[in-house]
């Protein structure tokens, strides 16, 4: 007779996924193992293999789930608040995200191109979605694609980056952060 799932199985991919995350993005996906993986989190490797039968497999449903639990945010952000709105909704999803963050830029190519596909979806959907925001606040944008496009990426070049540079603690908050970036954006769209 099979093994049903457990009661606690779905806390457990969710601190695998947090675990090898931190330890993938600390040490590189490609240099990284699944021992490695497994140590870092604490778990047997054994364990490790029982939820996923590869790195890669455990890289995507990182990426995945990272991704459409951000997209699920975002969209969860009032209308009402237009782009500053949404500006804030990406930066305080992407808090405690930094090592799932790091990854979608540095190993999605990794994946399989369906895999890829699939989470450049969610991407593209935050790309529209920002692109939308913008295109509210400065209409003549929106009968210009190619300078809608530049300025929405723009403006993800400058959230993308924050846990780059930003250290916890000093400096400028989430919140604070999100309010200077929208009002560079506002500024700088109004102005072309």
């Amino acid at each position: 007779m099979p093994r049903g799932i457990a009661r606690d199985h779905e806390e457990k991919r969710t601190a695998l996924r947090k675990g090898a995350a931190a330890y993938f993005a600390e040490h590189g996906f490609d240099r990284a193992s699944m021992t490695g993986a497994a140590k870092s989190c604490g778990v047997s490797k054994a364990l490790i293999y029982h939820y996923y039968d590869s790195k890669e497999a455990l890289l995507y449903d990182i990426l995945d789930t990272h991704l459409s639990e951000l997209v699920a945010e975002v969209e969860a952000a009032p209308e009402t608040d237009g782009l500053r709105g949404l500006v804030r909704a990406i930066l305080l999803a992407y808090k405690g995200a930094d090592a799932e963050h790091k990854l979608q830029l540095d190993a999605l190519g990794v994946l399989e191109p369906e895999q890829q596909a699939h989470l450049l979806g969610h991407q593209r959907t935050m790309i529209a979605m920002m692109g939308t925001a913008i295109a509210a606040e400065a209409p003549g944008l929106a009968g210009d694609p190619t300078r809608l496009r530049a300025v929405t990426m723009s403006v993800f070049g400058i959230l993308n980056w924050y846990y780059m540079w930003n250290r916890p603690g000093k400096g400028m908050n989430r919140e604070e952060y999100a309010e200077m970036v929208t009002d560079i954006v506002l500024g700088g769209i109004r102005a072309l």
